[in-house]
């Protein structure tokens, strides 16, 4: 049998987005809560995403598919585009949850998290690196999580989103 681990994930939502997207396809969320679930034992998955009013439907809809949303305020950059980096808020949220997880799973190629994962790593609280797309993935990431990332191209007829059909 089994033994179950207490794993938490933490995703950076703009970077998982524009991965797959890069992929050409789109991400069932409810799918991809199931699969964090069963293939790596996720009891816990926080999916750190700017807050834009207008989006309430998709923030409901993350909701329902069992995530725990957490919020970055957001600002408009010099040509009116919506900035929210949540990339520092992550990072806290990984170190405050220390020790109510086994292992973490962190979801993004974003190089920025090297530091994070590294720490992860050395202590044995890595779990895995989930990055969307392998040619996105930044080379300082590879290095680190060694043999402790995957990548998610391969993903495609588990995780994509199909529209049902209203035949």
């Amino acid at each position: 049998m089994k033994q179950t681990r207490n794993n938490f994930a933490f995703i950076d939502s703009q970077n998982l987005n524009l991965g797959i997207g890069k992929l050409g396809w789109k991400l069932s969320y409810r799918k991809f809560r199931i699969y964090l679930a069963e293939k790596y034992d996720v009891k816990k998955a926080f999916i750190f995403i700017g807050f834009v009013a207008s989006n309430q439907r998709l923030y409901d809809n993350l909701q329902k598919a069992g995530f725990t949303l957490m919020f970055k305020p957001t600002v408009p950059d010099e040509d009116g585009k919506i900035k929210g980096n949540v990339d520092a808020d992550m990072v806290l949220s990984v170190m405050k949850e220390w020790y109510r997880y086994d292992g973490a799973i962190i979801v993004s190629s974003d190089g920025d998290f090297y530091s994070l994962v590294d720490h992860l790593y050395v202590n044995n609280k890595l779990e895995i690196v989930l990055s969307p797309y392998v040619r996105e993935c930044s080379s300082l990431l590879k290095q680190t999580a060694k043999e402790k990332i995957h990548f998610m191209d391969n993903l495609r007829n588990k995780l994509e989103f199909k529209k049902k059909s209203t035949a």
